[in-house]
């Protein structure tokens, strides 16, 4: 009996005395848990329905209209390598977004049957190569910290998913055999079509999460100011590929649009209602279309969203509950963090990675905390080490990538990362 039950019995153990030693009623418990709750209230706020929401969309479009042919074609692990990684690197650049909304898309095309070196190479390049980001870091932590993320994100992207393609050689071999004697299925449509209609949802994930910066510059700010104009039109694109290209009546696209439209008229301070009233239309219609395709979208995307939005809120609660958020504090005491990452030294650059991949960071907000962290004393090693891997990492972001491709390979990405930006953090903070 003990032999089949010790391991529910330690586990229930270990829970019955973090239960009975639980510090509640001491300022710093108090807090953390006040600061975790909080960080899912500002993340449900300010990223669910800007960031996600767009994300499950795109991710259910690639899963029912883009063919699996051409997922092969460019990322599948019988791909020419260079233009796999190329693809990869550039299409999760372009979107700009942080370690959580990447993954609807990363699981999207993963599923798809992208290899895993393309694929881990578009999970890391969307949240590490992100071009306001590095523009931001060049203006306010210097050129030469900007270009050296630059470029180490670039590399990374590259060495990180060709690291994950050699490890698990033999599992992309047996893929790659499977897929070859799969049959190719013709694509229901054209290439420009499909590339277009994710283009416009694209358009709106990155136009709607446009940040601004005290230090942006002036044509950041130029963007930023006509930002909900520039969604409008993506919308507007949007809504003409799906009556015209994909099946959507267009009585159904007019009904979408009055809610908007009035919801923008009344409320031109809050355009989230009308961003938000528009994917709730789409949902809608396309989950009550007679149209397969369009049905399969909604059923897809849903999907995704059932899968990863529990434990992307599960992981930021954590996250919340150990480290505070920005500028607050949460378990772990902030001034630990800066004692732990002055110098230049392996154990100083190490930690850095190993806090910055656990800790949440959301768009352009990795700036001003290192900003904070160098003033008291923090090594430009580590600083570089921390920009390499806290946005492409998280707690959130690894539950998800666990649920999607199982705990082996997703350990074995998280130490990759670590280890290449203790690496890169070593190398630049002894140039």
């Amino acid at each position: 009996m003990w032999k089949t039950q010790w391991r529910p019995l330690a586990w229930l153990t270990g829970a019955f005395l973090i239960c009975f030693y639980l510090p509640v009623g001491t300022a710093r418990f108090n807090n953390a848990v006040l600061e975790s709750l909080e960080l899912v209230k500002w993340y449900a706020r300010e990223h669910v329905l800007l960031c996600l929401i767009p994300a499950f969309f795109i991710a259910g479009a690639i899963g029912v209209f883009v063919s699996q042919g051409a997922v092969m074609r460019y990322l599948g692990p019988k791909a020419k390598k260079w233009l796999a990684y190329l693809v990869a690197s550039v299409s999760g650049s372009i979107l700009a977004v942080c370690s959580c909304t990447i993954l609807p898309l990363f699981a999207g095309i993963y599923k798809m049957g992208a290899g895993l070196g393309p694929a881990s190479a578009f999970l890391y390049s969307g949240p590490a190569i992100n071009i306001m980001a590095i523009v931001l870091t060049a203006r306010v932590l210097g050129i030469e910290l900007g270009i050296a993320r630059a470029a180490g994100a670039i590399g990374l992207s590259v060495v990180i998913g060709l690291c994950m393609h050699l490890i698990f050689r033999k599992e992309e071999a047996e893929k790659a055999r499977l897929a070859a004697n799969e049959p190719e299925v013709e694509a229901v449509r054209p290439l420009w079509q499909n590339i277009v209609f994710l283009g416009s949802m694209v358009a709106i994930l990155v136009f709607a999460n446009f940040g601004k910066s005290e230090d942006s510059g002036a044509l950041w700010t130029s963007i930023w100011n006509v930002k909900w104009y520039l969604t409008s039109i993506s919308a507007l694109v949007l809504g003409f590929m799906l009556t015209r290209y994909y099946g959507l009546k267009l009585w159904k696209l007019l009904i979408i649009s009055i809610p908007v439209v009035a919801l923008a008229i009344l409320f031109p301070a809050n355009p989230l209602l009308a961003f938000t009233a528009g994917f709730l239309g789409i949902g809608l219609f396309s989950s009550t279309e007679k149209n397969e395709e369009l049905k399969s979208w909604f059923e897809t995307s849903w999907d995704f969203a059932k899968k990863i939005m529990p434990l992307l809120l599960f992981g930021v609660l954590i996250a919340g509950l150990l480290l505070g958020r920005v500028g607050a504090e949460g378990l772990i005491p902030s001034e630990y963090v800066s004692k732990a990452v002055g110098g230049n030294s392996l154990v100083a650059n190490f930690f850095a990675s190993f806090a910055g991949a656990f800790m949440y960071f959301a768009t352009l907000t990795e700036v001003p905390i290192l900003e904070g962290l160098i003033g008291a004393g923090m090594g430009k090693g580590p600083a570089l080490a921390l920009l390499l891997a806290g946005p492409a990492l998280s707690l959130p972001n690894m539950l998800v990538i666990n649920g999607v491709m199982g705990f082996k390979k997703t350990a074995v990405f998280v130490l990759l990362v670590i280890f290449f930006s203790t690496l890169c953090g070593i190398v630049y903070g002894n140039i």
